[in-house]
């Protein structure tokens, strides 16, 4: 069957155009768009997550030069207008990336929730390039402090938590949270119940009962998430995994699969 095109899926994951019924039926049936929407929503979390780190490394010369070439490649593609070509955004001498954040973490969408209608093919391409610049800025980050996508095992675990099935999660159902001394958090699950949407991960203050997410698993069974850099594990000690919808609602759905909290 015919996938959503490519700019619908970016602004369904940035949450800039509400999901109608014809696309959230062609989402659950079709693994290829939900894995796409999920990838993009997680390169945003990512931008949200880093916005409060200041002193990242410069990115290399050939990230730059990728951006350059995905930009130049989207001003290029037939039907652009010579108009539209010289607006298209490129990038400037001296500019440093800056990850431009994602959906909030709790509450209401971005502003421009609600807009609706189709927009270019080179904004959507520009879009995306901008977004694997975050995640390319991001690797250079853990790349040049000596980590990596699985934790190394000279790095320390400062907390740990065991993940217990919560509520009518099947009790097969388990994981393991463990907060590294790099400031990430590593996740395993195990024996997850298959949902229609995704599984988010979040942090719970269990005497407010406070939150906010830290991250989505996506479809693998280990994660490793990004902290940010100001949180109080002594207060918000309460690792969650949810399971989510794809509803543009960025708040916890109330459906946990997996509870535990952390000891240090």
């Amino acid at each position: 069957m015919p996938h959503l095109e490519h700019d619908r899926l970016v602004f369904l994951a940035l949450g800039e155009s509400e999901a109608e019924e014809v696309d959230r039926t062609h989402l659950d049936g079709c693994p290829h768009c939900r894995d796409e929407v999920e990838n993009l929503r997680h390169v945003a979390g990512l931008g949200a997550a880093t916005q409060g780190l200041r002193d990242l490394p410069d990115p290399p010369e050939h990230l730059w030069q990728g951006i350059t070439s995905e930009i130049r490649a989207a001003q290029d593609l037939p039907g652009l207008t010579a108009d539209a070509r010289r607006r298209a955004p490129g990038p400037r001498t001296g500019d440093t990336p800056v990850a431009t954040g994602g959906p909030a973490v709790s509450g209401g969408g971005p502003a421009a929730r609600g807009r609706r209608g189709r927009v270019p093919r080179w904004l959507a391409t520009v879009t995306t390039a901008v977004a694997a610049a975050a995640v390319g800025v991001v690797g250079t980050a853990v790349v040049l402090g000596g980590g990596s996508t699985d934790p190394a095992p000279a790095q320390t675990v400062v907390a740990s938590a065991r993940l217990d099935a919560y509520g009518g999660t099947p009790a097969q159902a388990r994981g393991d949270a463990r907060v590294l001394d790099s400031g990430e958090l590593h996740l395993h699950v195990a024996n997850l119940p298959a949902v229609p949407g995704y599984y988010e991960v979040w942090l719970i203050n269990p005497n407010t009962m406070e939150m906010f997410s830290i991250g989505v698993l996506g479809t693998g069974s280990e994660v490793l998430l990004p902290l940010p850099p100001n949180v109080d594990l002594g207060q918000y000690s309460v690792v969650d995994v949810s399971a989510e919808q794809y509803d543009n609602d960025t708040a916890h759905s109330g459906d946990s699969l997996l509870r535990g909290s952390l000891t240090g």
